[in-house]
Order: C-alpha cells, then sequence, then structure tokens
C-alpha cells in the first residue's frame, strides 16, 4: 500500500501587498445601570417570596449553567444563605444539559472555572448526569430532570434571562430553558433538540415544573456591559410569564454592533462563556446559526481564539469563516461535538479555513478589498462591544451616532 505525505500549503496570495486597513478605537455607550448590593437584592426577593416556599429541613437544590455569568458565584451564595436562614439546607446542582463533555466531572470543571465551588458559595456543589423521566408531552417528547435535583425536597431554578442562540420570538435562554434543557442533562438536551427546541422547549418546562420540586426561580438580566441589572425571585406560577416579560428587557439592553454592512468582523475570542455558539447570532446574524434570510451583512468573520473558559468546546466555530491555528489547536472534539451534535448544530461545528497567525486570517479575508475602502470592525467578543476598532471607512458614521465616540487615532492594528 502507499503512502501520500501532505504537501504543506503554500503562502496564500494577497493581492493588497500585506496591508492592513488603519483602524481607530470606538467606544460605544450604554446604559451603566446595575446592582451596587448583590446580596441585598437577592435577600429582598426572598423576604417576598421564599417564607412558607422553601421551609426548615428542606434539601434545596440551586442550579448553576455553563454560561458565563457576571456575578455567579456571589449569586449562588447569597440564594444559599437565604436558604440557610429559612433552615433548610442548600447545595448547588449542575444544570448544563450536554455542555462539559456530557460528563460529571466535566461539568464539575466548567463549574469550577467559573468560581462555583463548595468554599466559595458555600454548600455542597454537585454534578451527575443522571436523569429521572417525568413524562411525555401532548407531542410525545419525554421531560428528563437530573436525579439528585429530584430526590431534593425544593429546586430553585437560577439563571440569566437573555435572548439565546436559536430561540426566538419570545423565547429565550432562562428558567424555562434551564428546567427543561439544563437540568435535563445529556439525556434530556439530546431529546429535545432533536425534536426541535424552538417547538419543544414550553411544553417540557411546563412539565418540569409541573412534575419535580420546583418552589422558586431566580432570574438574572444583565446591562449592555454584563453586568448584573436585575435579580428577581420568582414564585413557580409566574415563572413562564416572568420569563417572556425579562426577555424583553433583556433584548433592550442587548449590546450590538452598530454599522451595517461590514465586508469583515474580526473576533478576537469566541466561547461558551459569550456565547452558546461562541458567537452571538443575535449579534453576528442569526441566519448564520439557522439559516434565513440575512439579518445583517456580514461579507467574512474571522475568529482568531478560543476562550480558556471554553475548556476546549468550540461549538459554533462554523459560524465563522476563517479561524487561525491557535484557535483550531485549542478544540477539544468530543466536547465540541457532544455539544453541537446534541444542539443539532452540524454547520456550528464544521471547521472554517485555519491560517496560520492571526495576521494572515485578517489578510485572507481581505482578499477582495481595498485597505483603505474596506468596511471592518474589530471586537474582543460579541458580548463585549462597549469598545471595538473600526477601520477608516466607517468613521465618517460616528458624526452622526450620539452613542459612539472615538477616543484613538488611526493606526495599523496589532495581531
Amino acid at each position: 500500500m502507499s503512502t501520500h505525505t501532505p504537501t504543506p500549503a503554500p503562502p496564500l496570495y494577497t493581492p493588497h501587498g500585506g496591508q492592513l486597513p488603519r483602524m481607530a478605537l470606538v467606544r460605544q455607550h450604554f446604559d451603566t445601570t446595575r446592582i451596587p448590593d448583590i446580596r441585598a437584592a437577592v435577600a429582598a426577593g426572598f423576604r417576598q417570596h421564599a417564607p412558607g416556599t422553601i421551609e426548615p429541613g428542606m434539601r434545596v437544590a440551586i442550579t448553576a449553567g455553563s454560561r458565563g455569568i457576571a456575578n455567579i458565584a456571589g449569586i449562588i451564595a447569597a440564594v444559599a444563605d437565604e436558604v440557610r436562614l429559612l433552615g433548610a439546607e442548600p447545595f448547588v446542582i449542575a444544570a448544563m444539559g450536554s455542555h462539559g463533555g456530557a460528563t460529571a466531572e466535566g461539568q464539575r470543571e466548567v463549574l469550577q472555572s467559573y468560581g462555583v465551588t463548595e468554599d466559595q458559595v458555600g454548600c455542597p456543589v454537585v454534578t451527575t448526569t443522571e436523569v429521572v423521566p417525568l413524562g411525555e408531552t401532548d407531542a410525545g417528547v419525554t421531560a428528563y430532570t437530573n436525579r439528585i435535583a429530584h430526590e431534593a425536597d425544593a429546586i430553585i431554578l437560577l439563571n440569566r434571562v437573555k435572548p439565546h442562540t436559536i430561540l426566538t420570538g419570545e423565547l429565550g435562554s432562562g428558567l424555562m430553558k434551564i428546567a427543561a434543557v439544563g437540568l435535563g442533562n445529556p439525556m434530556g438536551a439530546d431529546s429535545i433538540h432533536h425534536m426541535g427546541l424552538q417547538q419543544h422547549v414550553i411544553p417540557v418546562a411546563r412539565l418540569v415544573l409541573q412534575r419535580a420540586p420546583i418552589k422558586l426561580g431566580v432570574a438574572i438580566v444583565e446591562n449592555s456591559l454584563d453586568q448584573t441589572w436585575k435579580i428577581e425571585t420568582i414564585p413557580t406560577a409566574a415563572i413562564e410569564e416572568a420569563d417572556k416579560r425579562l426577555l424583553r428587557e433583556a433584548r433592550a439592553l442587548l449590546p450590538n454592533i452598530p454599522f451595517d454592512p461590514l465586508d469583515l468582523l474580526i473576533v478576537d475570542q469566541i466561547g461558551k462563556n459569550f456565547a452558546g455558539t461562541g458567537m452571538d447570532p443575535n449579534v453576528i446574524g442569526m441566519h448564520r446559526r439557522i439559516g434565513g434570510p440575512p439579518q445583517r451583512e456580514i461579507g467574512c468573520i474571522v475568529a482568531c481564539d478560543l476562550s480558556d473558559e471554553s475548556h476546549g468546546n468550540a461549538s459554533g466555530v462554523g459560524m465563522a469563516d476563517v479561524i487561525t491555528e491557535q484557535l483550531r489547536a485549542k478544540i477539544d472534539w468530543h466536547a465540541t461535538y457532544t455539544n453541537g451534535l446534541t444542539a443539532n448544530n452540524f454547520g456550528g461545528v464544521k471547521l472554517p479555513v485555519a491560517c496560520a497567525s492571526a495576521r494572515a486570517a485578517v489578510l485572507l479575508a481581505m482578499k477582495p478589498y481595498n485597505a483603505e475602502s474596506i468596511r471592518v470592525v474589530r471586537v474582543r467578543n460579541t458580548a463585549q462591544l462597549d469598545e471595538m476598532w473600526v477601520s477608516q471607512a466607517l468613521l465618517a458614521e460616528i458624526a452622526s451616532r450620539p452613542s459612539l465616540e472615538q477616543i484613538g487615532d488611526l493606526q495599523e492594528v496589532n495581531f
């Protein structure tokens, strides 16, 4: 049998002579209102809704997901404190579907990376992939829930409410989704995504709310700078409507890129701590995740790196057009495939063209354009959009945007 040794790819041709566009740093001004005292906010909600619901002697499971939620360890610690003040025994339960490589140890590592440890939150942190079936919806979808949480006397659903990377309309990430998908562990997440998340998340969540010992919800909304803007404690019967109301508030606060069309978007880091799909489709265009007519025009997306907080999970990398070898080398394909295929996101786990460096990736993406006229934005990630680098061709638009301020001179940006 003959063997074949691959020939190294030749340097990529760049008709513009390797010249990068000059760019200036621009600041985008947002509402910076945030909660000054997290413990006080949690305590106020519990005083209103927890007495008579959380009772002395109860074992109470508090959910913790896999998203990068601001102040998450402090919020969980405050909830645990309030549970203890009511005479109950709190513990944290991982509720992240198939994330963390769909293993209990992997999910523990994800929580540890966010500071959710026994020392930090003041109560045990438990992970398991075991589930119990709760029954079927009218459409025949089985609802599952975490076995250890189900065996507790009470579950407190704790999650951030924000627009989702798949769900549209009145649906998003929030308490209903963590009930249906997060607590469902890998089996539940796979089941509901296979049947269709958009169609089935609410019926499954309703069944979980009816048959699991869910006693309260703690919903978090963040401002445009990913700071804690609201914490609301919600009785079980009000969770579905609260999710819809808070999603409207979260959508109004969602940061975005204020230029359209773009020839090129450069994203320094993608990752699960920024969005479930590494880059938020609400920012780059939902069509890159679920197809359909483009919501915004971005000719090419270059992703330069994968965050350490992702633990190698690069689900969503396929929404980029060009990446770096540095990013590719960090991908844990088991974790990526497990998450991406559970979410029925085959396109999101495809590998884009990979270049030796970020500079080479940007130059490749620029091939159809001139360095002086190309419309380029460079961001740290799709969650933190308060500052961004903007090419010369876009600077003329800033004068008509009161929310934008140029804070740096034009220069060639280093990669």
